[in-house]
């Protein structure tokens, strides 16, 4: 009898330690970020170091290309490239190509027809396909806070939609932000000495994820196979792109300097600069194009090629990864506890589900109810120092 009474105090012990280890468990809403001390001040390059660039419809559905000299929150403010020259296009490379600049450059604007197109008017700065490249754990914190040892990547499905946009936010769904730095080409890229040759357009974008469906098929211990990705961050609003497409004379400087940050209802939550990348858009290219050739990534429940073809076509993207900051954070203790509990309470060993399903799941239902991620009514703001500005709306 005093064997059993010890049994019962012990049990009791352990039952009130673990509950009291449950509860004091921390429950971190999101990743900490460093922030530089300045605050960012929008911009626009000089035309020695840059040409920036905007599309916008005309009331015949016709795309104009802007050279634009002047912006803020509400319009932008340039020249009709057909002013300067151009041919009439809807490609903005062949736009700039076939234009004069030499006016501009030499401040001579008297004359010119001046266009001022409200900001939510403009067009996506990305290509019109709806396969991309997403790259992984391509800045260092980021990818200490992803407990990711290489840098990695994955096709993304989905069409641009431009700066001014809304994203949904399914009831049962985790959705996470990302800011990042992406480039498209006036050529299609076969090889390294392609992407050399290629102007290339670079513009501010964003990246919403499902963080279910990285919850459910990622592997944790390979993160390079890409399981999870694809489902995770594609769909018809889960990639905005800047106002502005920017073409520098050195895109090497440029994009180093370049800083991004991300704000959810105006607190600061990211703050990076390109040159902070682990591997540079080169690199980047020189990675994507020696892992074309298998359909290795999977994506509802098939498996496809990173690209169609062995090449990065003129419709893609290629992304440039993000920084520290995002929401998602690991399993906490808590959630740790009660996925236990849960499993032994269906059985243990014996139980019909895997204790890993009851862990995911369990994370799931707790992060859902805590509403850590994106709800109906944030306001995500994705900024920088020369690419603009994106502001999207949360919306059920």
């Amino acid at each position: 009898m005093a064997i059993g009474k010890w049994l019962v105090v012990i049990g009791l012990v352990a039952a009130m330690g673990m509950f009291a280890t449950w509860a004091t468990s921390p429950d971190p809403r999101y990743n900490p970020a460093s922030f530089e001390e300045e605050p960012l001040e929008p911009g626009l390059a000089s035309l020695d170091e840059a040409i920036t660039l905007a599309q916008f419809a005309d009331d015949d559905g016709r795309t104009h290309i802007l050279l634009v000299t002047s912006w803020d929150d509400e319009t932008a403010t340039g020249i009709d490239l057909e002013q300067l020259g151009a041919p009439v296009t809807d490609d903005p490379f062949e736009a700039l190509g076939g234009a004069d600049l030499s006016v501009v450059r030499s401040g001579r604007l008297e004359g010119l027809p001046i266009s001022t197109v409200a900001m939510t008017d403009l067009l996506p700065s990305g290509p019109g396909g709806e396969q991309h490249i997403g790259t992984g754990t391509n800045f260092p914190e980021h990818a200490e806070e992803a407990n990711s040892t290489s840098v990695f990547q994955f096709p993304k499905f989905g069409p641009a939609s431009p700066a001014r946009t809304t994203v949904r936010a399914n009831p049962d769904i985790l959705l996470d932000y990302e800011v990042e730095l992406c480039v498209r080409f006036d050529r299609e890229l076969t090889s390294s000495a392609d992407f050399d040759q290629a102007v290339k357009g670079f513009f501010l974008c964003g990246d919403f994820t499902n963080r279910n469906a990285l919850i459910n098929l990622a592997d944790p211990d390979n993160l390079d196979s890409g399981h999870g990705f694809s489902d995770a961050k594609s769909g018809p609003d889960f990639f905005p792109t800047g106002p502005f497409l920017i073409i520098p004379s050195d895109w090497k400087a440029f994009i180093s300097n370049v800083r991004m940050t991300t704000s959810v209802n105006g607190l600061p939550r990211q703050d990076a600069r390109g040159g902070e990348m682990t591997l540079d858009f080169r690199s980047l290219v020189e990675k994507a194009l020696g892992d074309m050739d298998q359909p290795r990534f999977l994506y509802r429940d098939g498996y496809v090629k990173l690209m169609p073809e062995a090449s990065i076509p003129t419709s893609a993207t290629l992304m440039s990864g993000t920084s520290e900051g995002t929401i998602f954070t690991p399993p906490t203790r808590g959630d740790i506890i009660e996925a236990i509990m849960a499993y032994l309470g269906q059985g243990g060993p014996l139980a019909s589900e895997e204790f890993m399903d009851v862990a995911r799941r369990t994370l799931i239902t707790n992060e859902l109810a805590s509403k850590h991620y994106l709800q109906p009514g944030d306001i995500v703001e994705y900024g920088s120092s020369n690419l603009g500005d994106i502001v999207v709306r949360v919306v059920e």
